[in-house]
């Protein structure tokens, strides 16, 4: 894939995850009023925004875990080493970063429960 085509894919892909995170941070905030003004909740209704709560925080750090990997692959654009993979240096194909312009890595070589796990407090 080339550079320009590539870092195309990917500022379009940061951009998207821009916006979803402006939307999570909106939604917080929107949350945050709800669960003040529910003084009177039941142990359910609690347990519900705990549970909402702990979803969001995974969205989040999912985000930013993402928003980091494709940070990381326009660096890769820019000093020439984008679509090799890290591990033995051979050429990821195209089908690949077409659908993951963020990888790294080749197909030979996919990320390992480390590597996808990651997660910011």
């Amino acid at each position: 894939m080339d550079a320009d085509h590539a870092r195309g894919l990917l500022e379009a892909e940061l951009k998207q995850i821009d916006a979803d995170v402006e939307t999570e941070v909106s939604d917080r905030a929107g949350q945050v009023v709800e669960d003040r003004s529910a003084d009177g909740m039941d142990i359910a209704d609690s347990g519900s925004r705990v549970a909402e709560s702990m979803d969001r925080d995974l969205t989040t750090g999912t985000l930013r875990r993402r928003r980091r990997q494709v940070l990381s692959a326009l660096e890769r654009v820019e000093d020439g080493s984008y679509g090799r993979c890290v591990v033995c240096g051979e050429p990821i194909d195209d089908e690949r970063l077409s659908a993951r312009p963020e990888t790294d890595r080749c197909r030979q070589h996919p990320e390992g429960p480390d590597d996808i796990g990651e997660v910011e407090p």
